[in-house]
Order: C-alpha cells, then sequence, then structure tokens
C-alpha cells in the first residue's frame, strides 16, 4: 500500500521570532504640512502600517494642519496616498479603520488663531483621558522656529500638560550660525527633551544594525581599530538626478543634502566608542564624543582633503540624461555640487592614521548606500604568491544599508584542486532572507519610536553643531574656490576623486 506523501514541513527559523510589541499610549498626531509631498509619500503610510501591525495605541487621532485643504479633501488625499505609496496594500477593511481617526484643521502656520482653533480641538478629543501631543512639521525649515513659538503659546510646548513632543526634518540650518539660531529658537519654546531632529538613515536596519554587528561580536570589536582595519569607505550613491527639486537643491548641494548629516551620522556610528548602556543620551553622548574628533579642516587644506562634481550630460539605465546645468530651474552658471568626496580623519585613540573615505553623489551608476570596512593585509603568507596562487586580497566587511540590507564578509580560500590556488568569497547575510520578513520603513520605526519617546534614533543639538563645524570649512574654501568639476553622468565620479585614494595606494569600490 503506497503511503500518502508527507505534508511538508518548512524549517523553523531561528532568526524569525517575534520580539515584545512595544504600543505608545493614547496620541493625538499633528502633521503641519499634511498637503505636502512627504506626508503623502512617507508619513501617512507609515501611519498605516504601523496601524495595520497593530503598533499603534487605540485611541489616536491624526490632526492634519494645512491651508490647501479641508477635511474631506484631507482625507480623500490620504486614502490616494496609501493606494499610490504604502508598502502593504489598503483594503476596505483597514481604511474604515483608519478614516474616523483622520482630523484636520485649516489655517496659516504663520497666524496665532490658527493655533488658538488647534488647541481647541485637541482638548476637546482629551476630554475623557489626555492623550500625549506629538508634533511633527512637515514643512519648510523657514517655518519651524515659527510653529514651534505658536505651540508654544498656546500651551502646547515646554512644561505642557499631559507631555508634548516636536518632530523635525532636515535641512537643520544652512551653515553652523543658522543651526545654532534654530536650535536657540527651538529651545525657547521646547525642552531640548522633547525636540525629535529626524535623519531618516538612522532608522533603516543595517544602520541600526551597526552597533549590534559591533558591540554584540566577539570577533567584530577586538578588530574594530586602526591596529586591525586599513579604511573605511562611505558610499551614499544615486542614479537619480534632481527631479524637480532645482529650487532645493541649488541652496543646498550635495554638501549640506547628504554629507552633513546621513554620511556624518554613518561615520559617528561606525567608529563611536562603545556605549555603557544602549539608551538615547549614551549613545548620543558616544557619536557627540566621536564627531568631535573628527579632524577640522583649514580652508587651505580643503583641496587636498574633499572634492566635489557636477554631473553633466551621460547615460544612466541605458537612457540618455541631461547635465545639471540643463535641468530646469537650475541657474547656468550654477556651481551646486552634485557629488562630494573627502578624506575624514578622526583624532583619537582608537582611529588615528586610519582614513574614512565618504563619497556622496547623484547620477552615479546606481543607487547604493554601504558602509566599507577593509581590514589590513595578513603581515606574512606561508607560501610565496605566483600566478598559480592568485590574488590574495585583505578582508573587507561590507553593510549594505540600500537597496538591499544586509552585510557581506570577504575571505580569501583555496581553489579546489592539486595546485596552491586562492581567490576571494563572500560569506553574506541578507536580512529579506534571514528573517523571512519585510523590513519596516525608516519612517515607520521612527515615528513608531517618537510616539514611545524613544530618542535612540535621533539627533541631538549637539550632534547637529558638531557636524556643521566639519563642514562650514568646506563651504568656505568652495566660496571663493573654482567651479566643481564636470562628470558624465552614469561614471564613478570626477577624476579627482580618484587621486584621493591614489596618492596612498589606493581605490574605490566599484559603484
Amino acid at each position: 500500500m503506497t503511503k500518502p506523501p508527507r505534508a511538508k514541513v518548512e524549517p523553523e527559523n531561528p532568526f524569525a521570532q517575534d520580539v515584545a510589541v512595544q504600543i505608545p499610549g493614547p496620541t493625538t498626531l499633528v502633521i503641519f504640512g499634511a498637503s505636502g509631498d512627504l506626508a503623502a509619500r512617507k508619513l501617512l503610510p507609515a501611519v498605516y502600517n504601523l496601524l495595520l501591525a497593530g503598533l499603534l495605541p487605540q485611541r489616536l487621532r491624526v490632526i492634519g494642519v494645512s491651508r490647501d485643504e479641508h477635511l474631506d479633501a484631507f482625507r480623500k488625499r490620504t486614502r490616494e496616498a496609501l493606494e499610490t505609496y504604502s508598502r502593504t496594500e489598503l483594503t476596505e477593511e483597514s481604511w474604515a479603520a483608519l478614516e474616523p481617526k483622520l482630523e484636520f484643521v485649516y489655517g496659516d502656520f504663520t497666524d496665532p488663531k490658527m493655533f488658538e482653533e488647534l488647541a481647541a480641538q485637541i482638548s476637546e478629543g482629551d476630554a475623557d483621558e489626555p492623550m500625549q501631543r506629538v508634533f511633527y512639521l512637515a514643512v519648510a525649515p523657514s517655518f519651524f522656529g515659527t510653529i514651534a513659538k505658536g505651540l508654544h503659546s498656546v500651551g502646547l510646548g515646554r512644561d505642557a500638560d499631559p507631555p508634548t513632543r516636536l518632530l523635525v526634518e532636515k535641512p537643520f540650518g544652512h551653515d553652523l550660525d543658522s543651526a545654532l539660531e534654530l536650535n536657540a529658537e527651538l529651545s525657547e519654546a521646547f525642552d531640548e527633551s522633547q525636540i525629535f531632529r529626524i535623519d531618516h538613515y538612522l532608522g533603516k536596519e543595517t544602520v541600526q544594525n551597526v552597533q549590534v554587528l559591533r558591540f554584540a561580536n566577539g570577533i567584530l570589536e577586538p578588530v574594530w581599530n586602526r591596529r586591525y582595519v586599513e579604511q573605511v569607505q562611505i558610499t551614499v550613491a544615486e542614479d537619480i538626478g534632481i527631479g524637480h527639486r532645482a529650487s532645493y537643491y541649488e541652496s543646498s548641494g550635495a554638501l549640506r543634502d547628504v554629507v552633513q548629516n546621513h554620511a556624518m551620522q554613518l561615520v559617528a556610528l561606525t567608529a563611536m566608542e562603545p556605549p555603557v548602556r544602549f539608551d538615547a543620551d549614551t549613545i548620543r553622548d558616544e557619536k557627540v564624543k566621536l564627531l568631535r574628533s573628527v579632524r577640522r579642516y583649514e580652508a587651505s587644506e580643503v583641496p587636498d582633503y574633499v572634492v566635489r562634481g557636477q554631473y553633466a550630460r551621460g547615460w544612466v539605465g541605458g537612457e540618455e540624461v541631461p547635465g545639471y546645468l540643463e535641468e530646469e530651474g537650475v541657474a547656468p552658471d550654477s556651481r551646486t555640487e552634485t557629488f562630494v568626496a573627502m578624506r575624514v580623519e578622526i583624532d583619537n585613540w582608537r582611529w588615528a592614521g586610519t582614513p574614512f573615505y565618504v563619497r556622496a553623489g547623484k547620477r552615479l551608476p546606481r543607487r547604493v548606500t554601504e558602509i566599507a570596512i577593509r581590514f589590513r593585509p595578513v603581515p606574512h603568507l606561508p607560501f610565496a604568491p605566483t600566478d598559480q596562487t592568485g590574488d590574495v586580497e585583505p578582508n573587507e566587511l561590507v553593510l549594505a544599508v540600500q537597496p538591499d540590507e544586509g552585510a557581506s564578509l570577504r575571505i580569501v580560500a583555496k581553489v579546489p584542486g592539486q595546485t596552491m590556488n586562492v581567490r576571494p568569497v563572500q560569506m553574506e547575510f541578507s536580512y529579506g532572507e534571514s528573517f523571512l520578513s519585510a523590513s519596516p520603513e525608516a519612517y515607520e520605526r521612527l515615528l513608531h519610536d517618537a510616539l514611545r519617546g524613544d530618542a535612540t534614533l535621533f539627533t541631538r543639538a549637539d550632534e547637529v553643531e558638531e557636524e556643521w563645524k566639519v563642514v562650514d570649512p568646506i563651504l568656505e574654501s568652495w566660496a571663493s574656490g573654482p567651479p566643481p568639476t564636470p562628470y558624465e553622468a552614469g561614471s564613478q565620479g570626477p577624476a579627482d576623486a580618484d587621486e584621493l585614494l591614489a596618492a596612498r595606494g589606493r581605490a574605490w569600490r566599484g559603484i
């Protein structure tokens, strides 16, 4: 008698265990700039996916603030945003659960009456039990101070009861002086513990995993220093151009847009000392200490350590694309950089003499963000390198931040056969394969943390100021220096960037 086929049993994944769910308390989330692109693409989908995952409280209110819409229009636009941008499908059942939680306040951010109406509407919903209030400023930085003062004027800022939090997007300042001024302006209305400055890169799984890899694995931390690490390369590459963001990008450029915040945060997380506790202030204390040890270049030194470029017409992904100066809204004589490469020197005991090479740019061959730690070569080979032996390449650990999150370690192994032939091989870890689930969007993690009051993944005032202290001399040098070097779209960037490494016998990883 033939036995029936045995049902296939999926092997248990030891990494895919449920973790304790932490749900914020009853919350009123107010989104200033609710009709804007950021709200549609990131914030509203984040709210929806958190609600769908059971990570938001039952008592939740989402109040949109804008002068472009009314309640019905806000709800309609929210539904369209979820249908277009949410990583999970919108169903009638889930929409029915979210729609009643959406409210709206019409008004101008500069009108004191609008803040009075907002405060009254918030209070009406808090009649039975006070709810925490979280204000998300998805608006231009020029409104940050105005909105903070307006909230404080109606009792929703410092010393508010129940407590409030203020979430602000980058860019945080245009230079050091403006960042100091903005910090002072916000601190008049809110305590520093209430201010959550968002850098969405810090919400990515791999960025958070840098600390876990370092501090939870005994084989890595002992070699994470100048004695064993020969160099570190941090790449933030995009294949797209500026799109319709010319007005913003012309006043920003790659240095302010990416290097001052994203790249410097990646440097800090990669190079910081081990925190004694995994809490917000302890971790941020260590990041600030690291940023203070980053060498500040004199304006005269900048040309030797920093390269800037600007993309010209070329080919990306088999399509011919215009140069930066041909983009709509860009001045024909613009000196705005779309590419930056720099050598970062960290003057402390752990890293002195080990360079961190940072590059960021647009219209490069592909979109990729990664941290590559290249270890020093072995001091001696017991067998002489020959044509048969092949190349013995140094070990390299690559942390992929986007688009495919994971990590890989390059080691050297013998090729099967009778001769001593070796070649590099990769040991790889992928989030999708190891945990059998999609990573949440960065904004989901950051928004959830903010609602819970966990500031670990948000930048503190002194972090922002230290980042600007690194960048300001570069901006000063460029103000009177030559224009950026053109590079063909789809290339690896300007040839000048190669010279930063070639002088020391090194080369960039291919993008």
